[in-house]
């Protein structure tokens, strides 16, 4: 059974499971059996809700043309939660690619970036500017934690655009791009593919601050990149996306990854 009280996602193949009250019902319908709820149960390629939990019931939003199908995934989930499986297959990527056309090997070797499985579970890290739940592996999150605090010691305020994405999540961006008329080949040079994305590990984060517009190149030019340069490494934490950096991906001086530190 799962604990209410630790803040958890945990992944499955095809669902996920999240604290129902860091979550606001989409129906009105909903709200109650969400109000009442331990946990949220999610579609992870639509983000749609399909299931509450409260202790050990399941009860199911809507009306499922595959319940057993279901009730089977949920299973997988409440499995997951023992800690014995760390990570999804890879294979799941297999689709995604094959929708877009994409090569995955020409392009570990034209990036240089290696396929990246997703956690099963993740740690809330409290909330980001956009007031989402952000996640992140827990040693991560701590060193999130940590360094967020130690800014705000120095006078400077640092926040979290975003953390763990999932496969899906980018699979959803590059559908947008492409549905805009974005040649695939100008979207990788912006996003890293999904599967290939640093946010499916829970350990990368992207940060801003106050009064700027987020993810945008102008925040090299404030007092929260300049400290990041200066004390990010303390905490485990590099950047990702230098200028010029060899696997062919924009600038992003607000994309910082933690490699663990002494710290953690």
């Amino acid at each position: 059974m799962l604990i209410p009280a630790e803040y958890r996602l945990i992944n499955g193949s095809w669902l996920d499971v999240v604290p129902a009250c860091l979550y606001r019902a989409r129906a009105n319908n909903h709200a109650r059996q969400l109000a009442r709820a331990d946990w949220l149960i999610r579609d992870r390629s639509s983000g749609s809700y399909i299931a509450t939990m409260q202790a050990s019931h399941v009860h199911f939003l809507n009306r499922s043309p595959a319940p057993q199908q279901r009730l089977d995934a949920v299973g997988e989930l409440l499995a997951a939660a023992d800690g014995s499986v760390t990570h999804l297959p890879l294979s799941d990527l297999a689709p995604l690619h094959a929708e877009l056309d994409f090569d995955a090997d020409a392009y570990c070797q034209q990036s240089g970036l290696s396929a990246v499985p997703e956690p099963v579970q993740l740690e809330y890290a409290g909330r980001d500017c956009f007031r989402r739940p952000l996640w992140l592996v827990y040693d991560a999150a701590k060193a999130w934690t940590r360094m967020r605090t130690a800014a705000e010691a120095d006078g400077v305020r640092i926040q979290a655009i975003s953390g763990y994405r999932s496969v899906h999540y980018q699979m959803g961006i590059f559908r947008r791009k492409i549905a805009r008329g974005i040649a695939l080949h100008d979207i990788l040079s912006v996003n890293a593919a999904p599967g290939f994305s640093e946010h499916h590990s829970g350990r990368a984060i992207d940060i801003g601050t106050p009064g700027e517009p987020a993810a945008q190149e102008c925040f090299e030019n404030t007092p929260a990149f300049s400290w990041l340069n200066r004390n990010a490494a303390a905490f485990g934490f590099r950047i990702s996306y230098p200028r010029g950096n060899a696997h062919g991906i924009s600038y992003e001086p607000w994309h910082w990854f933690w490699i663990g530190s002494n710290q953690s």
